[in-house]
C-alpha cells in the first residue's frame, strides 16, 4: 500500500498548527496522535486516511515514513525541528513555518479533531502507556507492523 503523501503532510501540519502552544507535543506524542487518527478513521469508515504503516517499538509507535517526510519538509523550509527541554527530558519538537492548507472532508476532520482533543494534552509517557492498551498494539510483536484490521477487535 502506498501512502497518500499529500494527506500525510497536511495531517502533520494540521496537528502541529492545532497544538502549537502545547509544550508536550514532541515527536512521540505527534506520532501517536497520527496513529490514533489513522486507526480511528479506519475503524469508523473502513477506509485508510494516510495509508501509513505503523511499527510497534519499545518507545511506542513509529510511522514508517515519518522521518523521510519530515526531513523533506525541513529541507523545503516548511518545518523546523528543535530539541527542547521538557522537565527532565529533551523532546524533539516540530514547528510549521507556514499555515496549513488542509483539504480534509468533514468526516476526516471529525476524527482528526476529536483525536487531537482527546490526546494532545498527554505527555509521551502517558500517551504511550495509553496506546499499549489498544488492541492493534496488543496483537503486534515488537518490531512488527500494526494491522489496521485489529481495530475491529477493540472493546
Amino acid at each position: 500500500m502506498r501512502i497518500d503523501e499529500e494527506k500525510y503532510v497536511n495531517l502533520i501540519m494540521y496537528i502541529l498548527f492545532k497544538c502549537l502552544n502545547k509544550p508536550n507535543l514532541g515527536k512521540t506524542v505527534l506520532c501517536t496522535i497520527m496513529y490514533f487518527i489513522d486507526f480511528n478513521y479506519y475503524e469508523k469508515y473502513g477506509e485508510f486516511l494516510t495509508k501509513e504503516t505503523y511499527i510497534k517499538s519499545r518507545k511506542g509507535i513509529k510511522p514508517k515514513h515519518f522521518r523521510k517526510i519530515t526531513q523533506n519538509l525541513i529541507d523545503r523550509k516548511q518545518l523546523f525541528l528543535r530539541r527542547e527541554p521538557y522537565y527532565t527530558r529533551t523532546i524533539h519538537r516540530y514547528y510549521p513555518t507556514r499555515l496549513p492548507t488542509p483539504q480534509f472532508t468533514p468526516q476526516e476532520l471529525n476524527i482528526i479533531n476529536s483525536s487531537i482533543q482527546n490526546l494532545s494534552d498527554s505527555n509521551a509517557t502517558a500517551i504511550t502507556r495509553f496506546a499499549w492498551h489498544d488492541r492493534p498494539l496488543i496483537n503486534t510483536e515488537l518490531g512488527g507492523e500494526i494491522n489496521y484490521d485489529d481495530v475491529f477487535l477493540r472493546q
